[in-house]
């Protein structure tokens, strides 16, 4: 079911102003995949608005109050899929009230109405409802991929309806959410002819699930890609759901503690043999060494390996590394150790992401972790890689020049430096000398999160290099004003700019003013932002919202958290009393 054609060439005969044929508009236009290229497609004439907006059939909302749903439901009449975004990153981190806002049901409301025939949502960091997702379930009846990643407000009774309701759904990914896990229950709620499923990712949910109604559903959906179980799931289930899916690509394991006897064993093994195709393993939690050779017979196909939940030592994630050749992303925690790093720069030459995660970031005594020795280890081996995310306790100016010298090609330079404004351990130096060899080093850089004790001259190195970043994340750095009006200053693609704990105030903010407008945020928290600074901010742009979080207690002088961002929506109708929105009107 779509929009009436009769409409569409209507609406495209009274706006047309050339003779340019709209098949051969339509089929050049289907050839760009990117949103913003078709965004900026969309710019070069009435012709190319018109069309755009009448063959896109994806959406990308990076900020669900950038724009309203009606919005959006008039400038493209035919969206099947949508990808929808809510609350600032810093949410992850507790810095955002939990009634925030980025409730996803006015936007069901609207889709109800204008795209009936749509099937896949996608939302990141939205409050869903239990309601909503029933609303969603009953009302979109070709409705097919469901993907919810560090959203919250539902519980396993929105799964539930999901499961009961949506009789051609092929994705249901639910990733890192916030949820009301009442019972494993829901999954017995899918039909029992229900046959369409490509992906199901529940790995992320505690309580125990009914095994037979995922074995039994496993078993009938004969294009099931993509698996991940939590860890209820024991090795027993595990080598069931493998004889009923050896055509898995990716597959994220439940717990890998239980005893086997050597009969289960091998049939565990056997199960893992005869997964020809599978490329992405997760999941592995409490993972020991006795059981890891089980999957020995896939890790020769596997270019993405994530053990993030599982606490392996340097030997342990060697001897598993020695069996992954084709390797291209890997997570890890860094209970790996740098010798584990040093296993991960002999065996993976075709690595191109690195994640290391702490396995305790609080826990200040701790005595593993990895260094920036295994960091350098790796660049040596893995000169692919161009994307890192690196958890530490210590780090050098030298180590870091090294590595971005090994590896030149970095998009997204993510280093943690665990401890803040923590020197270069050696010299006792600021690091600016080891982020302005990244950003002179990195020309294709495009995310950049700086740490360590840093002053205003590492923003000044990243305003004069860093061409191609878009995104900057800033915590506990800087000396004064001067190093954020560096960064607005210089770097002509910004399109996130996240700072906290940092001492830039007034006059830093006010430098971007003509910034904001081609960005698509800012958040400034614990810096030295006043009331009097935003209001300004708001009357000279009016067109960006300018939102502040007050916490109880907090001195009416300042502003503690600030949220600032285009919209074309104006002021958002939905904020809580501790949310001012600051307008120039």
């Amino acid at each position: 079911m779509g929009p009436n054609p009769k409409m569409k060439r209507e609406f495209l005969d009274s706006t047309r102003s050339s003779p340019f044929p709209d098949e051969v508009l339509e089929r050049v236009l289907s050839l760009l995949k990117s949103h913003k290229d078709r965004s900026a497609v969309s710019l070069v004439c009435k012709d190319w608005y018109n069309a755009e907006s009448w063959s896109r059939t994806h959406v990308f909302i990076g900020n669900c109050y950038s724009v309203s749903p009606e919005i959006v439901a008039r400038r493209f009449p035919i969206i099947k899929s949508v990808t929808l975004k809510g609350k600032p990153r810093f949410s992850d981190f507790n810095l955002v009230p939990e009634n925030w806002g980025a409730d996803v049901h006015p936007w069901l409301v609207v889709f109800a109405t204008k795209y009936p025939f749509l099937e896949e949502l996608r939302l990141k960091r939205m409050a869903v409802s239990d309601e909503s997702l029933e609303f969603l379930a009953v009302n979109f009846p070709n409705f097919k991929v469901l993907s919810l990643l560090s959203c919250d407000g539902f519980s396993t009774d929105g799964l539930a309806a999901i499961a009961t309701h949506c009789k051609s759904l092929t994705q249901l990914d639910i990733q890192e959410n916030g949820i009301d896990d009442k019972s494993g229950g829901w999954l017995s709620c899918f039909p029992e002819n229900f046959t369409s499923l490509e992906v199901l990712n529940f790995a992320n949910l505690n309580t125990d699930v009914n095994f037979d109604a995922l074995e039994r559903l496993v078993s009938r959906c004969k294009s099931l890609k993509v698996l991940k179980v939590n860890k209820s799931i024991s090795l027993e289930h595990l080598q069931r759901l493998l004889v009923c899916a050896p055509q898995l690509t990716e597959l994220g394991t439940g717990s890998f503690t239980p005893e086997l006897t050597t009969r289960q064993y091998a049939e565990l093994e056997s199960a893992f043999n005869q997964c020809k195709n599978l490329h992405t393993l997760s999941g592995l939690w409490e993972a020991t060494a006795l059981y890891l050779p089980v999957l020995y017979p896939v890790c020769s196909n596997l270019t993405f390996l994530n053990l993030s939940y599982t606490f392996l030592q340097s030997l342990e994630l060697a001897s598993l590394l020695r069996q992954c050749p084709r390797l291209r992303r890997l997570w890890v925690l860094d209970t790996v150790g740098d010798k584990g790093l040093e296993a991960v720069g002999s065996n993976c030459p075709l690595l191109e992401e690195l994640r290391v995660f702490p396995a305790d970031p609080f826990d200040e005594e701790i005595i593993h972790g990895v260094t920036e020795a295994g960091f350098v280890a790796v660049s040596y081996g893995c000169r692919r890689l161009h994307y890192v995310l690196y958890f530490c306790r210590q780090m050098t100016n030298a180590a870091v020049a090294t590595i971005v010298q090994n590896c030149p090609d970095f998009t997204h330079f993510r280093l943690c430096i665990m401890n803040p404004g923590q020197p270069d351990y050696l010299t006792n130096e600021p690091m600016d000398e080891a982020f302005g060899a990244v950003v002179r080093t990195c020309t294709k850089l495009q995310r950049l999160s700086v740490s360590g004790l840093l002053t205003d001259l590492t923003f000044e190195y990243i305003g004069q290099y860093a061409k191609n970043l878009e995104t900057l994340s800033v915590a506990f750095a800087g000396s004064s004003d001067r190093g954020m009006q560096c960064v607005l200053e210089g770097c002509p693609k910004l399109r996130k700019l996240e700072i906290r704990d940092c001492p830039f105030g007034n006059a830093a903010l006010l430098s971007g003013l003509e910034k904001y407008e081609s960005m698509r945020s800012l958040w400034m928290s614990a810096c030295n932002v006043t009331m009097n600074g935003c209001r300004l901010l708001a009357r000279e742009m009016p067109r960006l919202n300018v939102e502040v979080m007050k916490e109880d207690g907090s001195d009416d002088s300042q502003a503690d958290k600030v949220y600032v961002y285009r919209s074309v929506a104006g002021p958002r109708r939905d904020a809580p009393p501790c949310v001012l929105t600051l307008s120039g009107l």
